[in-house]
């Protein structure tokens, strides 16, 4: 088997209502409906344990192109295949190819901000919510950007028609899930509309998917990320 379960690598399962389960690594309970066959639990928390340093990318980074930032994360030791660490990734490499392309926010304030927003949004939102966490984070990096809060007019308006956009193309492909090719979607859904609504143009380049190798779930040539489209 390639990547799923932290803790044996065994296949996981989803199901149909919350039952309480204890995480295998912190041994905190929680009602959850996710666990592998083996019954092992990993709860949100533990899953990003590392998400931290994403700050020491960002911060160092000069790139005007959120996929080669996101890449960087990606391959960061902490961040797995699939998990609730991109719905924080996909607005912080958004956030940080704003700044560099001419964006006016406080980079660190702002990613400090978008790792808060982004672990409220739990794993398999993708499919139990039906509104994947990666869309969400582009939603939040607009939201960030644009000072946008439950009052505000504009703002209010622009963040949710970014998260409706992002979540727009994921349901165009359709599932299983996968955080890489719906957190790539994401970002360049976001690249396209800060263009039009900001008025500032990050890159955005041509995308080629260097995890399939990893993702038990892969569409293969159906994903437009696949290297045999390519």
């Amino acid at each position: 088997m390639k990547e799923e379960c932290l803790i044996c690598k065994a296949p996981l399962e989803y199901l149909n209502e919350d039952i309480e389960m204890k995480c295998a690594i912190c041994h905190k309970r929680e009602l959850s409906k996710t666990r592998c066959v083996n019954g092992h639990y990993v709860c949100n928390e533990c899953h990003t344990k590392g998400v931290d340093s994403i700050f020491g990318v960002c911060l160092s980074e000069t790139s005007k192109n959120p996929v080669e930032i996101l890449n960087k994360m990606m391959n960061l030791p902490f961040c797995h295949m699939h998990g609730p660490e991109h719905h924080i990734m996909v607005g912080a490499a958004l956030l940080t190819a704003y700044k560099n392309a001419g964006g006016n926010i406080d980079l660190e304030k702002a990613l400090t901000e978008m790792k808060n927003r982004g672990q409220s949004v739990p794993g398999g939102a993708c499919g139990f919510w039906g509104a994947c966490g990666a869309g969400i984070s582009s939603g939040m990096f607009v939201s960030i950007i644009s000072g946008s809060t439950p009052l505000a007019g504009q703002p209010f308006g622009l963040s949710n028609k970014m998260t409706s956009k992002s979540l727009d193309a994921i349901g165009s492909i359709g599932g299983p899930r996968c955080c890489k090719r719906d957190s790539y979607l994401s970002v360049l859904s976001a690249v396209d509309f800060v263009k039009e609504h900001f008025g500032v143009e990050m890159e955005k380049p041509e995308v080629v998917c260097e995890f399939s190798a990893r993702n038990n779930q892969c569409l293969g040539k159906n994903c437009p990320f696949s290297k045999a489209n390519h």
